[in-house]
């Protein structure tokens, strides 16, 4: 009989993957746009660092939160309040950096900052699984999933690279308060389309049909958590290495180019990840987090010896191809792993986890840079890469032997074999 299912572009609507692509880049500019304007406004690398850890903060307690808030309450409703409540933060910050105000002001309002940032990624991610279950033939769904998850995955990681190179050149060419503002535009715009989208009502429907949730605890097993703390290394590397870029430029008189040179890393990373969909399935998951981890941690280790900019750029793009597929293959796995009607919950854990590593990672180099100096401060992205790779290890033990299993009802069923 022809399959007469449409296809995931048909079924979410043409507009949804350019809306919900730029709809996450304020999430990816937010960290990297706070440290700059604190940087310039009050002076201080280190004072800059602790204010991205204070987004992260905020985003580690609330984002979970509202990811389980999707998961009970819609998508819609959430986005459209966190939304608003976002735009607002935001631009309090830029304000607030330039004030008298004192210190602990603007750290409070770094934690709204983070608190209030809304999960467009893993709602994403959540929305396109429940759709490929409800909408996708069941004989395409598993490669429509791997191929969405390696888009998604891609996309993530693109937006976290271009973010800071969006940064870079608006606080460049016009001012540091420059960034934060435009992120606070593009979610009054962006995250409000992206919540009103007619797809959010399509993933509500597949849910009403789908079993009861599973219970909470399920989502701290140790297979899962073992992805959380891969992701969350991933997330230490992108904000040590930012933060020590940022002195490293600061040393060749250029800081306020770091972001433009960080982008470098995003040209092999972006290119490897979209490639992802295809690689054999004899390529595991496992063995791929391992591989592309080990590239990140071989380009790492080269980052004290580098004494050009030029030299810097070419060990960020062999960075850059470690970070894709690595990224890909955790939110892969986070989402083979979650938990029947815990999916929003889960991915939102997973996000939450990288920025909460790039702020905390911010704050710590940050720190050793203004103490210590340039050299010191690039040690800390080999520390990242290697939490990435013990993580990896970490999961190729834990990770289950072949048996076949459901993302959650309605969803695509997959084989973890050899994964």
């Amino acid at each position: 009989m022809p399959d007469h299912s449409p296809t995931l572009v048909r079924a979410a609507g043409a507009s949804y993957f350019p809306i919900a692509l730029v709809a996450r880049l304020p999430y990816a500019m937010m960290v990297v746009g706070v440290l700059t304007l604190v940087v310039a406004g009050r002076d201080s690398l280190a004072f800059g660092g602790l204010n991205s850890a204070v987004v992260g903060l905020g985003a580690a307690t609330v984002g979970p939160l509202l990811g389980a808030a999707a998961d009970r309450f819609g998508q819609r409703r959430v986005l459209l309040v966190s939304g608003v409540a976002s735009t607002s933060a935001l631009g309090l910050m830029a304000w607030v950096v330039y004030s008298p105000l004192p210190a602990a002001v603007v750290l409070a309002v770094a934690y709204l900052v983070g608190a209030s940032a809304p999960q467009i990624a893993p709602m994403s991610r959540s929305r396109l699984v429940q759709i490929i279950g409800a909408r996708i033939a069941p004989g395409r769904r598993s490669r429509t999933f791997d191929a969405t998850m390696a888009y998604e995955s891609a996309a993530d990681e693109v937006v976290f690279i271009v973010g800071p190179f969006v940064v870079g050149i608006l606080g460049t060419t016009l001012d540091p308060w420059a960034p934060v503002a435009g992120a606070a535009l593009l979610t009054l715009v962006f995250v409000t389309a992206f919540a009103l989208h007619p797809s959010a009502l399509a993933a509500a429907g597949a849910d009403v049909q789908a079993a009861p949730p599973a219970p909470a605890r399920e989502i701290a097993r140790p297979a899962l958590l073992a992805v959380v703390a891969g992701i969350f290394g991933v997330g230490l590397f992108f904000g040590s290495m930012l933060t020590s870029l940022t002195s490293f430029m600061a040393d060749h008189g250029e800081p306020a180019s770091a972001g433009l040179v960080y982008g470098v890393m995003g040209i092999g990373s972006a290119a490897l990840a979209l490639g992802v969909a295809l690689f054999p399935a004899a390529f595991s998951l496992r063995a791929r987090w391992l591989v592309f981890g080990a590239t990140m941690l071989a380009g790492a280790a080269l980052l004290p010896f580098v004494s050009s900019v030029g030299a810097m750029c070419a060990v960020l793009l062999l960075i850059g191809c470690g970070i894709g597929p690595t990224m890909v293959t955790q939110y892969s796995l986070g989402a083979l792993r979650s938990p029947a009607g815990r999916s929003a919950t889960v991915m939102t854990i997973l996000g939450s986890a990288v920025i909460v590593g790039q702020s905390l990672a911010s704050a710590v180099t940050g720190n050793l840079a203004d103490r210590f100096g340039t050299s010191t401060a690039l040690v800390m992205p080999i520390v990242a890469a290697a939490v990435v790779v013990v993580a990896g290890v970490a999961n190729a033990v834990l990770s289950p032997r072949p048996a076949p299993t459901d993302l959650a009802a309605g969803a695509p069923e997959l084989e973890l074999a050899g994964r």
